[in-house]
């Protein structure tokens, strides 16, 4: 269930969710999700066995996954706040994320609109470069950082990003889907902007893996 504004799960969601059940997450282990959304990935890890806390800044989007939890009647924590200021000081076995990485016209992360659930700037990576700054702290040693985003968002600098940050980063995923009527719809303005080739309309999601050394 997804209140109005609320991000609902799609092919990035379904990617992730398969990488993390590829990586033996299970009883004992302390989960974060960032960017949850209804809390459908959130719920996945919590059905795997493990803790989990999920944050996201909406209201709207705290209220689905905290309901999303009761009517599956699985144990998850959800905290409205900005990213990992959410949580300061707290350490996780494992992260994961599907956050907002579309470039936009707007230079900063919509406040209210529906588009904050997917708009991320002129280059898609506001709240991505945060992730890759943070997400070290977070993890405890060995931890393990899943994130999905789009190849107009530059995971070649996700990877540089984490990699400078001390984690173990590469690509695990990727699968080529048409444009959504988001990315259709802005499609010339990104062939403008140099971020989509002239002959292409569909789009690549990858799942970047990382681990804290």
């Amino acid at each position: 269930m997804c209140l109005p504004g609320v991000y609902r799960p799609q092919t990035d969601t379904l990617l992730l969710a398969a990488a993390l059940g590829r990586e033996g997450v299970g009883a004992g282990m302390d989960v974060l999700d960032l960017c949850t959304g209804s809390g459908a990935l959130a719920l996945h890890a919590a059905r795997l066995g493990a803790r989990v806390t999920a944050v996201d800044i909406s209201r709207r989007a705290v209220a689905s996954a905290r309901l999303n939890a009761a009517l599956a009647r699985l144990p998850l924590t959800v905290r409205r706040g900005d990213l990992l200021r959410a949580l300061p000081g707290r350490t996780f076995d494992v992260v994961i994320s599907n956050p907002p990485y579309v470039p936009a016209p707007g230079p900063v992360v919509p406040r209210y609109r529906a588009g904050r659930s997917w708009d991320a700037g002129l280059d898609g990576r506001i709240v991505l470069d945060r992730i890759c700054a943070d997400a070290a702290a977070a993890l405890r040693p060995d931890g393990l950082l899943l994130l999905v985003q789009s190849g107009l968002s530059r995971p070649d600098e996700t990877l540089r990003r984490l990699s400078g940050s001390g984690l173990t980063a590469s690509v695990t995923d990727r699968v080529s889907i048409p444009f959504g009527p988001v990315t259709r719809g802005r499609s010339a303005w990104l062939r403008a902007r140099g971020l989509l080739a002239d002959d292409l309309d569909r789009e690549e999601l990858v799942v970047i893996r990382a681990r804290k050394r």
